[in-house]
């Protein structure tokens, strides 16, 4: 069973938050939970997040389909990060120049999987 979460416009740029969705790609769902709780990156949090949406979406999809459910058993299959939109900001500089400024943000894509999921796969 494969379930899947998105969380889309974060404000962290995608260099970041890629940084810290490598730290957990491949691992189980609980301990990936755990390394991004103390991870020291502001990225983790909105990553532990989305983890944990997904997590509750394979929950909720076992339910479902009356499928029998174990978070021990599930895995991080896919993470990764694509780049949102740019906000354009503009700072005033010397002698009447503009720096621009570029807030980037990121769309996070977290997918778990069940083992034999990943066999098939």
């Amino acid at each position: 069973m494969e379930a899947k979460a998105v969380a889309r416009h974060i404000r962290v740029t995608p260099m970041k938050a890629r940084r810290v969705v490598n730290l957990i790609r491949g691992k189980q769902a609980n301990e990936a939970l755990a390394i991004l709780k103390f991870a020291p990156q502001s990225a983790s949090e909105p990553v532990y997040k989305v983890v944990a949406s997904a997590l509750a979406n394979a929950r909720v999809k076992a339910d479902q389909l009356s499928v029998a459910f174990n978070e021990n058993d599930v895995v991080v299959s896919e993470a990764f990060v694509d780049e949102g939109p740019t906000m354009k900001r503009f700072q005033p500089r010397a002698q009447g120049r503009a720096y621009r400024i570029n807030k980037r943000t990121s769309h996070i894509t977290v997918v778990v999987a069940t083992p034999q999921n990943e066999e098939v796969r």
